[in-house]
């Protein structure tokens, strides 16, 4: 390998995209546009479900109907119950914006746990609060308090919106790239020369994490001076598990670009990875109550485990040790991804 002509397409890509000056404001732009505009309006407005934890839950109860729950709240259309079988899972996901109210069944006092911060979770509050009849005029339910600091929704949603922005960026700003330079014929061009094609797939994912962790910083900076974000891991814990999964996505960028000609195929391909990604990997919201199934695709991703490693360090302060599952995942994606893209990369087909 020759760095030397590694490093001349690294600079060429660099270049390229700085230059486009359309491309380069809308990678700044959007998420901005996106966070600002939940700072404003992520109040919940909108929202038709809301996810009910209820415990402990026996294996055996198989319906709603059989569990003590007050009979006008188990009838409203818009409310989903969850089981766990102890307080701690519940709590654990309640912290984390998974579910919107937590209840423990049988509790004569009817004790309930929810958290203050949650703009559906007051929402539901209301609604369990007005399906029970009152009894002596006495109190007729208990508000337990949540134990540990809380998660504020905006910091929980942030982390998505970076993520799903370098998605993007990686997936469209390798694959669609590289299959555009094939059918124009400048991969062509670049087979006459000393090139090889594991040099040029190298530079292409240098230039494209170096401009992904670019971005990231950016627009990172931008909003903190906005919303104030609160990190109770460490600020190099986050660059590194981000870094390693804009390498992840990046790659399958490569591989998606290694044969394809078309760029209406190539963008149909793409589309097709990328908004299962984005929904089923937790971005926008929560699959906790989802089908078994639905959440083993969502381990297919990378996103997801960028997602989870990220919110584990920024929300929860784990370590690396604590996100080593995580990292493990998404290098052996770069690994399989990078060795079938260099396997099946083509020049001219």
């Amino acid at each position: 390998m020759n760095f030397k002509r590694l490093c001349a397409i690294f600079i060429a890509r660099n270049r390229e995209f700085f230059r486009d000056r359309a491309a380069f404001g809308w990678n700044f732009l959007f998420p901005f546009l996106i966070i600002g505009g939940f700072g404003v309006i992520f109040s919940g407005k909108g929202y038709t479900e809301y996810k009910i934890g209820v415990f402990p839950y026996p294996l055996e109860i198989v319906s709603v109907q059989n569990l003590k729950i007050p009979e006008q709240f188990q009838k409203n259309s818009y409310v989903e119950f969850i089981g766990f079988k102890t307080l701690e899972d519940g709590l654990e996901k309640l912290k984390h914006h998974k579910i919107d109210f937590l209840m423990k069944i049988g509790s004569p006092s009817h004790q309930y746990w929810l958290s203050d911060s949650s703009p559906k979770g007051y929402i539901i509050e209301k609604v369990f609060m007005a399906s029970l009849q009152p009894v002596d005029r006495q109190p007729i339910a208990e508000k337990k308090e949540i134990q540990g600091k809380e998660i504020e929704y905006i910091d929980w949603l942030f982390p998505g919106i970076l993520a799903m922005n370098m998605m993007f960026s990686a997936l469209w700003g390798v694959g669609y790239i590289v299959v555009r330079y094939r059918k124009n014929g400048v991969l062509k061009r670049l087979r006459a020369t000393p090139l090889t094609a594991f040099e040029y797939l190298g530079a292409q994912l240098l230039s494209r994490i170096f401009l992904l962790m670019f971005s990231l910083v950016v627009v990172w900076v931008g909003c903190d001076l906005l919303f104030s974000f609160h990190v109770e891991g460490s600020y190099f814990n986050l660059f590194l598990v981000f870094f390693v999964g804009g390498l992840s996505l990046s790659s399958l960028g490569l591989l998606v670009a290694s044969r394809g000609t078309s760029e209406e195929f190539t963008g149909g391909i793409l589309n097709f990875i990328t908004w299962p990604m984005m929904f089923l990997s937790e971005v926008w919201f929560s699959i906790e109550g989802s089908p078994q199934w639905i959440k083993m695709i969502a381990q297919v991703f990378p996103l997801t485990h960028m997602l989870t490693g990220v919110r584990k360090i920024m929300n929860d302060g784990a370590g690396l040790p604590d996100v080593g599952l995580e990292l493990s995942i998404m290098l052996l994606i770069t690994l399989i991804c990078l060795g079938l893209g260099a396997r099946l990369f083509s020049w001219n087909k």
